[in-house]
């Protein structure tokens, strides 16, 4: 398994903001002392404004320069553009890894997937699963499919996706819940699957099972994953039910796909993150 990372991504926060480096640091801490998957460790480059504007306007870009508030819950941070740079490149470093036969986790912070084209929101900057799905499209991957099982719907990987030729988009997430969108299938290549809080884990798995149905009828080349581990039953800012057990048994049937696979760091912000992280991973490793 190769992770993609940069410990430079913990220097930025705001006390109390539940999107903490801590998240980074404490899998970090767990994964260098774990013995159970063998860990191919790479740095990520940043990503430059050609590959970015694949997914996102220069007005956007623009607007991320400006040290100005984008909403509540997503402060502009001095150098948050340059982070969200890094955090977009790991995803692309990751893709490419997956592309030549090695499966790979772009381990980092700022997450991406609420990101629209134009907005930044829900503590996304940049879209990077997006960029990097688009980047694939753009060197000769034909079908380029992005899964998603954070616990809240990816709107911005959505809007940047929607109707893209070769390119689909399947989210899992609890509904009603952040940022509200997703509770149906839109257009043609986007197909969602909401949740209804409190689901039994039974139940939960089963609806996983149909949306990777869903995923395979698309005959993806390439599948990129936002994973968001805050379907988590203890996870603070959601109502699911799911344990270590069931991101594990997640990484297993992402495996069986028997398709290049890379994955992405979205949610997941109770302590117990590391463990998630690691549960998934060795899923995919088949430990």
């Amino acid at each position: 398994m190769k992770i993609i990372t940069d410990e430079r991504c913990a220097n930025y926060h705001r006390p109390g903001h539940p999107e903490r480096p801590a998240r980074i640091l404490g899998s970090l801490e767990l994964l260098r002392a774990q013995c159970e998957i063998t860990i191919d460790w790479a740095t990520a480059v940043p990503a430059s404004d050609e590959v970015i504007l694949r997914a996102h306007s220069s007005g956007h870009l623009e607007r991320l320069a400006e040290p100005r508030d984008f909403d509540s819950d997503t402060p502009s941070y001095p150098g948050i553009l340059d982070y969200a740079r890094t955090s977009a490149g790991a995803a692309l470093e990751a893709m490419h890894s997956a592309r030549a036969g090695a499966p790979a986790f772009s381990l980092i912070r700022p997450p991406g997937h609420h990101a629209t084209r134009d907005q930044a929101m829900g503590f996304c900057y940049l879209n990077n699963v997006a960029i990097a799905a688009l980047e694939a499209m753009a060197h000769g991957a034909r079908r380029v499919a992005v899964f998603d099982f954070d616990v809240h719907h990816g709107n911005g990987t959505e809007d940047i996706l929607l109707e893209r030729p070769g390119t689909a988009f399947v989210s899992i997430h609890q509904s009603p819940c952040y940022p509200g969108t997703g509770t149906h299938d839109v257009g043609s290549n986007c197909w969602n699957f909401p949740v209804p809080p409190s689901t039994p884990r039974e139940a939960y798995r089963k609806i996983l099972s149909a949306a990777l149905q869903r995923l395979k009828s698309f005959h993806p080349q390439l599948i990129g994953v936002s994973a968001g581990f805050d379907a988590y039953a203890r996870d603070p800012l959601a109502e699911e039910t799911l344990e270590a057990e069931d991101f594990h048994w997640l990484g297993q049937e992402l495996r069986a796909t028997g398709l290049p696979i890379f994955s992405v760091l979205e949610g997941g912000y109770s302590k117990d993150l590391p463990k998630l992280v690691l549960a998934y991973l060795k899923g995919l490793e088949g430990k």
